[in-house]
């Protein structure tokens, strides 16, 4: 899009809305959230360096031949990180720019552990629950606070309180959360969404990213499960019952997308950029070391050039969508869509305020 419109654009200014989950509740705020000039805080392009400075403070690494043991005995009484260092770098960005502030629609799951339910900060439900107008340093530290990684987080706003949890736990791709969000907008015939009716889905483009997952192979079973008590199924190679959470809500997300703008005859619209044959440390939560990141950012640059793929609905595999060309070549696609799409609505604008002139002279 930089390459179409110029250095000076940014994502915010293109997607209607902007959804992320843990990290990329993070990512969606530093794409969204306004500077003293009201232009995007970060561009794209600094999110990698973003990360590659502060994910090892966030998530500090034990060495030494004891280390696994402190590891472990850190699992058993509190949560492996104490997340002061993630608190302080995101209130220090943010301060107290609020969820109404941002440039474009964002939409941000959690969940709240004293209520037991969801809690969606969505700019679209500002106006009906200022109690939702919460500040983003605490939605961001609320959506990434995953269970046995990072502490839950407490706030207040008004009259209304919030004790919060990772949005994995309720939505790991939040990509249907979003739609959902926009689909209750068009129901209300919100004016920026006409002439788009609930289920005209070739109306939407869809461009949902992952972290990456794990290659899939065997990796836990019934009868070693069987004997685990609550230890073993939070600690047992990693955090089996967290990890179930989180694969099972992003693989039906991603078997409902794909077969409802299948269904829609819509496929075109959506894309889903992911990769699934991570090994080892590269497909762990935490495992911050300089090499491990390293290896992560060659990981997204080979990922670019992969064919697009689909989930398969039957087997619920990712493979290649025959003649659809690398994730690359489709992203450039959407671009060029996104680019025509804001200025024929500049044009639109000009033409509407041209109007108004025209029928009401001063």
């Amino acid at each position: 899009m930089q390459e179409l419109d110029g250095e000076e654009a940014r994502l915010a200014d293109y997607f209607d809305v902007i959804a992320g989950t843990s990290t990329g509740g993070l990512v969606t705020v530093m794409l969204t959230a306004p500077d003293k000039n009201n232009r995007p805080l970060y561009a794209a392009k600094d999110i990698v360096p973003f990360y590659l400075e502060n994910t090892p403070k966030i998530f500090p690494q034990r060495w030494g031949a004891f280390a696994w043991i402190i590891k472990l005995f850190k699992a058993m009484i509190g949560p492996k990180y104490n997340g002061k260092y993630l608190k302080s770098l995101v209130t220090g960005i943010l301060g107290k720019t609020k969820l109404n502030q941002t440039l474009t629609n964002v939409v941000i799951p959690t969940f709240d552990i004293k209520k037991m339910q969801p809690v969606i900060f969505s700019s679209f439900q500002v106006p009906r629950e200022p109690s939702m107008d919460a500040q983003l340093s605490d939605i961001c530290i609320g959506t990434s606070a995953a269970p046995t990684y990072l502490p839950a987080h407490y706030f207040q706003n008004g009259d209304s309180e919030f004790n919060l949890i990772d949005g994995g736990i309720v939505a790991n791709n939040p990509t249907l959360v979003a739609m959902g969000e926009v689909t209750r907008q068009v129901m209300k015939e919100d004016p920026k969404f006409f002439p788009i009716k609930p289920l005209d889905y070739g109306r939407y483009l869809v461009i949902s990213l992952g972290t990456g997952s794990e290659k899939k192979k065997p990796r836990y079973d019934a009868k070693t499960a069987a004997k685990w008590g609550v230890l073993g199924w939070l600690a047992n190679n990693g955090a089996p019952l967290i990890e179930a959470f989180t694969e099972a809500s992003a693989d039906l997300v991603g078997f409902h997308n794909n077969v409802v703008f299948e269904a829609l005859h819509s496929v075109n619209c959506y894309i889903r950029i992911q990769d699934d044959t991570l090994t080892g440390d590269l497909a762990s939560v935490d495992v911050a070391t300089k090499q491990n990141l390293d290896e992560l950012v060659k990981v997204g640059e080979r990922l670019l050039d992969n064919i697009v793929s689909r989930v398969n609905s039957d087997t619920g595999d990712f493979e290649p969508v025959q003649n659809g060309g690398s994730n690359r070549e489709a992203l450039k696609r959407y671009a060029k869509e996104l680019s025509d799409e804001r200025k024929e609505r500049e044009s639109n604008c000009r033409d509407c305020k041209s109007a108004q002139v025209k029928s009401f002279p001063s």
